[in-house]
Protein backbone atom coordinates (compact mmCIF):
# COMPACT_ATOMS: atom_id res chain seq x y z
CA UNK A 1 0.00 0.00 0.00
CA UNK A 2 2.74 2.50 0.93
CA UNK A 3 4.03 2.27 -2.68
CA UNK A 4 0.99 2.78 -4.20
CA UNK A 5 0.27 5.43 -1.71
CA UNK A 6 4.22 6.92 -2.64
CA UNK A 7 4.04 7.29 -6.51
CA UNK A 8 4.65 10.66 -8.00
CA UNK A 9 1.89 12.69 -9.04
CA UNK A 10 -0.99 10.52 -7.36
CA UNK A 11 -3.12 12.54 -5.03
CA UNK A 12 -3.78 10.35 -1.59
CA UNK A 13 -5.76 12.00 1.05
CA UNK A 14 -6.90 9.87 4.45
CA UNK A 15 -10.57 9.13 3.23
CA UNK A 16 -9.29 7.76 -0.18
CA UNK A 17 -6.60 5.33 1.17
CA UNK A 18 -9.15 4.15 4.25
CA UNK A 19 -11.45 3.21 1.68
CA UNK A 20 -8.97 1.58 -0.40
CA UNK A 21 -7.70 -0.40 2.70
CA UNK A 22 -11.26 -1.47 3.80
CA UNK A 23 -11.78 -2.98 0.36
CA UNK A 24 -8.48 -4.58 0.35
CA UNK A 25 -9.54 -5.94 3.68
CA UNK A 26 -12.90 -6.74 2.42
CA UNK A 27 -11.15 -9.07 -0.73
CA UNK A 28 -8.35 -10.52 1.13
CA UNK A 29 -11.17 -12.01 3.85
CA UNK A 30 -13.49 -13.48 1.22
CA UNK A 31 -16.57 -11.04 2.54
CA UNK A 32 -16.39 -8.64 -0.87
CA UNK A 33 -19.57 -10.31 -2.33
CA UNK A 34 -21.31 -10.04 0.91
CA UNK A 35 -20.69 -6.13 0.80
CA UNK A 36 -21.15 -5.73 -2.07
CA UNK A 37 -24.87 -7.03 -2.22
CA UNK A 38 -25.08 -5.11 1.01
CA UNK A 39 -24.14 -1.92 -0.48
CA UNK A 40 -26.26 -2.30 -3.72
CA UNK A 41 -28.94 -2.82 -1.83
CA UNK A 42 -28.50 0.16 0.25
CA UNK A 43 -27.68 2.36 -3.14
CA UNK A 44 -31.05 0.83 -4.14
CA UNK A 45 -33.08 2.01 -1.15
CA UNK A 46 -31.41 5.44 -0.77
CA UNK A 47 -31.84 6.62 -4.16
CA UNK A 48 -35.34 4.56 -5.80
CA UNK A 49 -36.83 3.59 -2.34
CA UNK A 50 -37.46 6.41 -0.95
CA UNK A 51 -38.78 8.65 -3.87
CA UNK A 52 -41.87 6.25 -4.35
CA UNK A 53 -44.69 6.27 -2.48
CA UNK A 54 -44.62 3.26 -0.22
CA UNK A 55 -41.27 2.29 -0.77
CA UNK A 56 -43.22 0.22 -4.16
CA UNK A 57 -41.01 0.87 -7.67
CA UNK A 58 -42.96 1.48 -10.48
CA UNK A 59 -42.28 -1.65 -13.08
CA UNK A 60 -41.37 -0.77 -16.33
CA UNK A 61 -43.19 -1.36 -19.51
Amino acid sequence: MKDRMDLTGARWGLKGAEAVLKLRALRSNGDFNDYWRYHLSREQQRIHQSRYADGIIPQAA
